[in-house]
């Protein structure tokens, strides 16, 4: 096939989690015949176990497919597919700048739900041209006519006009390839024009090093070129380069439009980012425009259980880091859990993909603290400190303010939940700024709320109360001033650095017995008495005890003069007080997993 930009089409599938995604990504391939029947399974494009098992695509991943159309030519196509959880946002953002069409895919029995709108919104931002497809019309439940009149309200479009299909019965899949062919725009930039190339994604591997997916804006990439990065400066020349079908296959070029990989040779993501301009370093030009470098915000400490496995943890997350840029981590110890790592993370979503990739792929065991987010502390002088561990709070004396990160968010609920969500946002500090009826059913709340109460377990509470309807879609708004203090955990007397958090002063009395009130729970007895308690500095605000185990010292003592019994007693209770000045409590793991659920 000759390169002509008209034959070239690129887009990409945007829809909120479990709307159908990767099963049309499925049914697009093999109505092209780019996988034979033979070679296909569920979930082609999704190839790592947990993206099956959760039905999450985590990274993108792009796909060559060529398909002659209704008019008897035929089309070079690239479907550019995204992931579909808000804590990968910024991947879907620069998949998108990788396209010029998306394919918006609405559940026929669900309606337009959080992420769709975000992802939707993404879209419209990076002005692509989107093609409404309502999935899944083959459920008993489903409601197409009246999900049609949600999207067209949405989009302006005429509600006839908008594909039904079935993704799973494969109904409809040849009139979605026709509309992207004939709606989506061929892709604008000339061959003769310098390089500029956006990096959309990258993965490891370990014979070629780092493999860019990249798309060509302008000019073209052979074997031959000298390659920079914009954004980092790093160059080199390519191992390899070519385009997935949905395998790696080379080519000796990649045009201006085309989607393919680079193999770049380098030996970590962090010379290769997400969003970065690939250009010829023989002639260089101007970077394009939206790169940012992905930004954690939410930190937790991941120690070894046993102290001998600290090398293979960091090398795992090494491994882990050449696939994820997104992924932060730097050394630290604790008093009671020893030495590990403090790790950044987009999201909770995303720090428990990590978690269970550590124990499944790396075969290691973990303990992970409760997870925190940046603060910024004003000092006396004037100068601003980020920090996301409560042992790195300053001195109060030398403290002028604490701010901490406050998020927008955005709630779609049945109407009948509305009540019950706004009880959930007003207890955890929320404030509310609008309220919209998308219909007669669906409502969209938003609020401002900080990201400290978001992250422990607000989406699991708001499914709960809402029986699964409601969804969630969140973004960094800014950071305030509030009035935050260190809590520290006491054990016998000892403060815990891993268990201390910054909670809001309100709270702090409810969080702290809560708190205490869960340890004694989990902490097993001694045999000594073991307090357990909540302060802030030196004012104890909560306690609970442990009893100790004790022997029947009265046992042998039947009737008899009560001063012999008291003096059993009093001797046994001088070898507690002994015992509990040189005991050690073992803190169980489930200690610090009850910081993430604390019940309202």
């Amino acid at each position: 096939m000759t390169h002509s930009l008209e034959r070239i089409r690129n887009f990409c599938i945007i829809a909120h989690v479990d709307h159908g995604k990767s099963t049309l990504a499925d049914r697009l391939l093999e109505a092209t015949g780019t996988v034979t029947r033979r070679e296909m399974q569920e979930q082609l494009l999704d190839s790592m176990d947990l993206e099956r098992e959760k039905g999450v695509t985590i990274k993108a991943s792009a796909v060559r497919m060529n398909y002659t159309a209704k008019d008897g030519l035929e089309y070079e196509i690239n479907l550019i597919d995204t992931p579909g959880h808000v804590d990968f946002t910024y991947e879907v953002s620069r998949a998108l700048n990788a396209c010029e069409g998306a394919l918006l895919v609405v559940d026929a029995s669900q309606g337009v739900e959080a992420q769709t709108l975000a992802n939707l919104y993404l879209a419209l931002e990076a002005n692509l041209h989107v093609i409404p497809v309502i999935n899944k019309i083959d459920l008993p439940h489903a409601r197409p006519e009246e999900v049609a009149k949600e999207v067209s309200n949405l989009l302006g479009d005429v509600p006839e006009e908008i594909l039904c299909i079935s993704a799973k019965a494969g109904i409809g899949i040849r009139d979605v390839l026709e509309r992207v062919v004939r709606d989506v725009p061929p892709p604008k930039g000339s061959v003769a024009a310098p390089l500029q190339a956006l990096v959309f994604d990258s993965h490891y591997d370990a014979y070629k090093g780092v493999i860019a997916y990249a798309r060509v804006i302008n000019g073209a990439i052979t074997a031959k070129t000298k390659l920079k990065m914009s954004a980092t400066g790093a160059t080199f020349g390519s191992i390899e380069i070519g385009a997935f079908n949905p395998r790696m296959f080379a080519t000796s070029e990649i045009l201006a439009g085309q989607v393919g990989y680079i193999a770049t040779g380098f030996k970590s993501v962090r010379e290769c980012r997400v969003g970065d301009t690939l250009i010829d370093a023989m002639n260089p030009v101007e970077p394009l425009v939206g790169y940012k470098p992905a930004k954690p915000m939410v930190f937790a400490g991941i120690y070894p259980t046993y102290t001998d496995d600290y090398p293979l943890l960091r090398d795992a997350l090494d491994k882990l880091q050449l696939n994820d840029a997104a992924l932060t981590f730097s050394p630290e110890s604790s008093t009671a859990l020893g030495f590990g790592y403090r790790v950044g993370f987009l999201g909770m979503f995303h720090m428990e993909i990590i978690q269970e990739r550590l124990e499944r792929e790396y075969d290691l065991d973990v303990v992970v603290t409760a997870p925190s987010v940046e603060y910024e502390a004003v000092l006396s002088n004037g100068e601003v400190i980020t920090l996301d561990r409560p042992s790195d709070m300053p001195d109060p004396s030398k403290l002028e303010e604490m701010r901490e990160p406050w998020m927008k968010i955005q709630i779609f609920t049945p109407k009948e939940h509305i009540g019950a969500i706004m009880d959930l946002v007003i207890k955890r500090r929320g404030i509310s700024v609008n309220m919209e009826y998308l219909d007669t059913e669906r409502v969209v709340l938003s609020y401002q709320l900080p990201l400290a109460e978001l992250i422990v377990d607000f989406y699991d509470k708001l499914k709960s109360i809402s029986k699964g309807y409601a969804s969630l879609d969140y973004q960094f708004d800014n950071y305030r001033t509030g009035e935050l203090v260190k809590m520290d955990i006491l054990i016998n007397g000892d403060p815990l650095d891993s268990l201390a958090m910054i909670v809001h002063r309100d709270a702090a009395q409810h969080k702290g017995s809560q708190l205490t009130k869960k340890m004694k729970d989990v902490i097993p007895r001694q045999m000594f008495e073991v307090p357990i308690q909540a302060a802030i500095g030196a004012k104890v605000i909560a306690r609970e005890t442990v009893r100790a185990m004790r022997k029947d010292v009265l046992a042998k003592c039947y009737g008899g003069d009560i001063t012999r019994k008291r003096k059993l007693l009093e001797k046994q209770k001088e070898g507690k007080k002994r015992m509990k000045m040189v005991g050690s409590v073992e803190i169980p793991q489930e200690a610090f997993m009850a910081m993430l659920k604390l019940e309202d």
